[in-house]
């Protein structure tokens, strides 16, 4: 289906007129904030029973908080309809990953993050060196996409060149059947590209397209709006200045580009081949911790890469990678008992977790508590008064791992009561475990454990199974790692 933007903002009008229906009350009236979006693997995720995700959705939740009224998500199944229902004032704004367009009768907000187009395709395709190249391919795009005008544009450059428009495709979607061979190339913002890229290592870059926009968010162009415009430009401004917009973006994409094409389809393939050998007891661990299991395989990958008789050159052994110090305290018997080292390795997460203080949220708390894991809790505090001491935020993440790479210099790991140590190196374990769990969430099922007697959870005094406490380990900052 071909589909230009001057033809989709007709049917968008055509949408809306003669007959519109009345428009909905501005949000304070209405005692709710109506918000238009669509699925997207940035904006809005729907993450099955876990609930909605994504960049956009926290960051409009956050804004419900700001204008003290509650948030009503609405999703569209495609974006003509999306765009007719904010003209047409059905709902008070669109939030979803729109590249922002002034042909379009819609107010823009401040912007939430830049863009910057590509075209992917599969790492066999022919190369693609200049625009003249592109004679006699077929590029696929999301209908009604800010590329889908550009690709119009270059058609008429080089009449050799196809186009193909996905009316209920996204854009991961679309990126998957070029990773299959079914489709030629993919015009997408790099951002999709670099998600996608993590499930489908076979995707490459091979053209930048020269197209540039802002995503931001749209409102009626028409009609009082009870002030909503000028709201949610303050709110924007306010969360970019105390880095809120920068701790949200970090959250969802401020780690993607972490792993190589190799490294991602070792993990695939070794998800495959070994993952379903440990399943259940990660599970095990799960019902016992309260911890995502695909979490603790995460990090069980990074530190063993799932093998049982993993050693390192400094002793630390098995799935976890436990000191011999920490598997005592822990009363691991034998860390390379595959069920033996997840279990306490998720025993050793949840107290590590536990230890920081209440005003480190999630999912901040479990990034802190995954690099304690590799450096030792006692260079986590240090880190987090040297923190302080920049006035950096200790409790984000975000500036946590812009910190923890200080504790190798001389001039801070002297501040430090148990030296220097390689934060650096903590930082880029976790990242990466991050990645990992990502892709776990998107390939592998979460568990639901069943009921649980009374007490078997790890909670926040530290009593666990097996009768250790997070006290006992308090002493010690040595790392498993």
């Amino acid at each position: 289906m071909r589909l230009s933007l001057p033809i989709l903002v007709a049917v968008v009008l055509t949408a809306c007129t003669p007959a519109e229906p009345p428009r909905l009350e501005d949000f304070r009236t209405a005692g709710e904030l109506r918000v238009g979006t669509r699925l997207d693997a940035v904006a809005f995720r729907q993450d099955g029973g876990q609930g909605n995700s994504g960049f956009e959705h926290d960051l409009v939740l956050q804004l419900g908080e700001y204008l003290d009224v509650p948030v009503e998500f609405i999703v569209y199944p495609d974006l003509p309809r999306l765009l007719d229902a904010v003209i047409s004032g059905k709902v008070h704004m669109a939030a979803a990953g729109l590249a922002r367009n002034e042909l379009l009768p819609l107010r823009w907000t401040t912007a939430l993050r830049e863009l910057d187009f590509v075209l992917v395709g599969h790492a066999d395709a022919p190369a693609v060196r200049r625009e003249a190249d592109l004679n006699g391919r077929t590029i696929s795009a999301r209908r009604g996409s800010l590329p889908a005008e550009k690709l119009e544009r270059m058609r008429r450059r080089n009449t050799g060149l196809n186009i193909h428009l996905s009316v209920l495709d996204g854009e991961q979607a679309l990126l998957a059947q070029a990773a299959e061979k079914k489709l030629d190339l993919v015009a997408v913002d790099r951002l999709h590209f670099a998600i996608a890229a993590r499930l489908h290592p076979q995707l490459r870059i091979v053209y930048d397209l020269p197209l540039k926009s802002q995503v931001a968010w749209a409102l009626p162009a028409q009609g009082d709006d009870g002030g909503l415009a000028a709201e949610v430009d303050a709110f924007l401004e306010e969360a970019a200045e105390s880095g809120q917009l920068a701790r949200v973006a970090d959250r969802y994409f401020g780690h993607v580009r972490r792993l190589r094409p190799s490294d991602i389809s070792a993990f695939i393939a070794r998800s495959r081949e070994r993952l379903p050998h440990y399943r259940a007891h990660f599970h095990d661990a799960q019902a016992r911790t309260g911890i995502d299991w695909r979490m603790l395989a995460a990090l069980s990958y990074q530190e063993s890469q799932w093998d049982p008789l993993a050693t390192s050159r400094t002793g630390v052994r098995g799935m976890m990678m436990l000191t011999s110090d920490t598997a005592d305290r822990l009363g691991v018997k034998d860390r390379l008992d595959a069920r033996d080292s997840i279990l306490g390795g998720a025993r050793y997460l949840a107290m590590l977790r536990d230890e920081l203080p209440a005003e480190v949220e999630e999912p901040d708390r479990t990034w802190m508590a995954i690099a304690a894991y590799n450096l030792g809790m006692g260079h986590m505090r240090g880190a987090r008064q040297i923190a302080r001491s920049l006035q950096r935020d200790n409790t984000s993440w975000l500036d946590m791992k812009a910190v923890l790479p200080l504790l190798s210099r001389p001039e801070y790991a002297a501040r430090l009561k148990a030296g220097a140590a390689r934060g650096g190196e903590a930082v880029i374990m976790t990242e990466r475990i991050r990645n990992y769990y990502d892709i776990l969430s998107r390939i592998e099922p979460p568990y639901e454990p069943p009921l649980q007697p009374r007490g078997l959870q790890l909670g926040r005094q530290g009593e666990a199974a097996g009768g250790v406490n997070a006290q006992a380990l308090r002493s010690t900052s040595t790392p498993p790692m």
